[in-house]
């Protein structure tokens, strides 16, 4: 079974981001980039599945400029076998992802992908969703815990409610929780293996994707600060600011 886990590059989670003073996006000069954490996830999952014995080739794909080449490495070296990457100069867009992909997955005939079920970055959670709508296969959003059976694929997904049981064929589309599993960490070795791993280059004009996005962004702001909190002597006093000042009551 071939696996193909879409990945991307965005600013690493432990970094504070500070808004252009245009406010037209996100200050990117000097800032760390990392892979997208929920992305972590669906390659770790990619590369156990790998180890079952149910994978026999693991390909990660990513879209966008040269830069997107530093994750895809990181994604070789934490046990992908080879590395696509889609070049555009566009600002990449939910559905114009999925079409990309949707025309990949048909050319290298996938029978599972795998996707973080959302970038920390933009917080679109749409990709997969718009993936297997164009492909017209199952998925499983927000999956907690997989299991393969036969031709099969059964997901625990979270949801409002609690926890959801899905059994689905394959081929399907899977995007991933914070708790389906831990990534491991890539290792000095393995990190000089995945220089070695092949990396393809395709243009999305060859795919024969339009990638110029459809969405603009108008502006970007700061939450509004908060006001420093208050103490109050006794009951009375606080059901007399939150009557008063708050308004609650």
């Amino acid at each position: 079974m071939k696996v193909m886990v879409a990945v991307k590059r965005v600013v690493d989670y432990n970094v504070k981001i500070h808004i252009k003073t245009d406010g037209s996006g996100v200050d990117l000069s000097g800032v760390k980039m990392s892979l997208n954490p929920f992305d972590e996830i669906a390659v770790e999952e990619a590369v156990r599945l790998k180890e079952k014995g149910f994978v026999s080739e693991i390909s990660v794909v990513s879209i966008g400029d040269r830069s997107c080449q530093e994750s895809l490495r990181t994604a070789l070296a934490l046990g992908a076998d080879k590395a696509i990457h889609i070049e555009t100069s566009f600002e990449t867009q939910p559905l114009g992802v999925a079409k990309a992909l949707k025309e990949l997955v048909n050319r290298e005939r996938f029978h599972l992908i795998i996707l973080g079920k959302q970038a920390i970055d933009d917080d679109y959670n749409q990709t997969g969703q718009m993936l297997a709508a164009l492909l017209r296969w199952p998925q499983g959003t927000f999956v907690s815990q997989l299991t393969i059976v036969g031709e099969e694929i059964e997901v625990v997904r979270e949801v409002d409610g609690g926890l959801e049981t899905l059994k689905m064929p394959l081929p399907a589309v899977i995007t991933t929780d914070l708790r389906l599993n831990v990534p491991r960490y890539a290792t000095l070795p393995n990190i000089m293996k995945a220089k070695q791993k092949p990396l393809e280059v395709i243009s999305a004009e060859a795919l024969g994707i339009d990638l110029r996005p459809h969405l603009k962004t108008l502006t970007i702001v700061e939450p509004s600060k908060r006001k420093a909190g208050i103490k109050v002597a006794d009951v009375d006093e606080l059901l007399e600011k939150l009557h008063k000042e708050a308004k609650v009551i």
